[in-house]
C-alpha cells in the first residue's frame, strides 16, 4: 500500500507550484476549462474533413511522466477530446462519454512529433462511435489507438 502511496505522490514543492496557479471559473459548455487548454494547447489540425480530423502534437513537458514519456492519461485525454471533436465535424453536439478502449502501442518521448487521426466510425440512434489513432510522425510507429462511444441526442429539440 506504501508503494501505491508513494507513486501518486507528486512532492510538496509541485503541490505548492500547482496551488499558485491561476485558473479561474469558465461557463461551462462556452468555453474551454483550465484542463482542455492544459491538455490541448499545442495541437495542430492540419486537414478536417466531415467526421475526418488528421492534426498534429509534439509531445511537451507538461504531459510526460517520471520517465519522460507522455503520460498514459493524457493520451487518453487526446482519445476523448479527438474522438469528439471528430463529431462536431459532421455538426453534431456534444455527447457524453460512454465508453473508451485504448491500446497502448509504444511509448511517446517528450519532443516526438505525433499525428493524430480521429475519425467518425457511425451512428445508431443516439449512439456514436470514433477512432482514434496515435502515430510517430517520424518512424511511423503507432503510439496508441483508441475507440470511444459516445451518447447523446443527435438533434436539438429546441
Amino acid at each position: 500500500m506504501e508503494r501505491a502511496r508513494e507513486a501518486l505522490r507528486v512532492g510538496d514543492h509541485l503541490d505548492e507550484a500547482v496551488e499558485r496557479l491561476p485558473v479561474r471559473a469558465h461557463r461551462a459548455g462556452e468555453e474551454a476549462s483550465f484542463y482542455e487548454g492544459f491538455a490541448l494547447r499545442g495541437i495542430r489540425v492540419q486537414r478536417i474533413q466531415r467526421g475526418f480530423l488528421c492534426c498534429s502534437f509534439t509531445v511537451p513537458p507538461r504531459l510526460t511522466d517520471v520517465k519522460g514519456q507522455m503520460a498514459s492519461g493524457a493520451i487518453a485525454n487526446l482519445v476523448d477530446e479527438l474522438g469528439a471533436a471528430a463529431l462536431t465535424s459532421q455538426g453534431h453536439h456534444i455527447k457524453v462519454s460512454v465508453d473508451m478502449n485504448i491500446a497502448f502501442l509504444s511509448p511517446a518521448k517528450l519532443g516526438d512529433e505525433l499525428e493524430i487521426l480521429s475519425r467518425v466510425l457511425g451512428h445508431k440512434g443516439g449512439y456514436s462511435g470514433t477512432h482514434v489513432l496515435l502515430r510517430n510522425k517520424t518512424t511511423g510507429q503507432v503510439i496508441a489507438e483508441g475507440r470511444h462511444s459516445m451518447f447523446g441526442n443527435l438533434k436539438s429539440k429546441i
